[in-house]
């Protein structure tokens, strides 16, 4: 059986995980609501698997998978989450995700999944290995998805020229609280300096190419 680290916003939703997951003897190896302190437990001790929601409330588990990527960690990562969205499926599986499992699923699929993952397998579901194909088929895309919807908030003020302490007022936040969620978001985007994400911006219709 395996270890498990929880991240997922919903501690209702985390205390039924691990009712199933212990039932079904594998043990929980810790639990968290924010990627960064999830991150930091991860490095410390190292389970065998992660289940990871996508939603954290303003913050995204995109966050947490891509930095994971980043330093090659080699935790098996399944993510559980609402989204059907066939972009946020790729995205996941392109940053080292084994499993993808709607929070919809039976509790038994997301037992097959774990069985799966720990064997080193990945595992989609029907649902799921459809909507994976729609992404690879499909001619486009919105790269924002991966933004959660606070972070797509402050792309929008940004590229309309405000200023981080003209941000942070209109949106309760300190100035070094948006500069980290600037370079956090233009990090997730791939994007060097703010032209280019106003470029990005224009593309995906966030804003007018009018705008100003």
């Amino acid at each position: 059986m395996s270890s498990i680290y929880l991240v997922d916003d919903h501690a209702l939703l985390r205390e039924g995980l691990r009712a199933v997951l212990e039932a079904a003897g594998h043990r929980i190896a810790g639990e968290s609501a924010d990627p960064t302190e999830a991150l930091g437990a991860l490095l410390r001790d190292p389970p065998e698997l992660l289940l990871l929601d996508l939603s954290l409330g303003e913050r995204s588990g995109f966050e947490l998978l891509s930095e994971l990527h980043r330093r090659h960690h080699a935790v098996r990562t399944i993510v559980l989450t609402m989204s059907a969205q066939p972009r946020h499926v790729a995205e996941a599986m392109r940053l080292g995700a084994a499993g993808y499992v709607l929070k919809g699923s039976s509790s038994g699929e997301l037992l097959r999944a774990i069985e799966a993952v720990a064997q080193g397998r990945r595992h989609l579901g029907a649902e799921v290995a459809e909507l994976a194909a729609t992404a690879l088929t499909a001619p486009g895309g919105d790269p924002l998805d991966v933004l959660s919807p606070r972070e797509r908030q402050i792309v929008a003020m940004v590229v309309r020229g405000q200023s981080s302490a003209l941000i942070g007022e209109a949106l309760h936040l300190s100035p070094k609280t948006v500069d980290t969620y600037r370079s956090r978001l233009m990090h997730k985007l791939g994007v060097a300096d703010v032209p280019a994400l106003v470029r990005l911006a224009v593309r995906t219709g966030l804003i007018d190419a009018g705008d100003g």
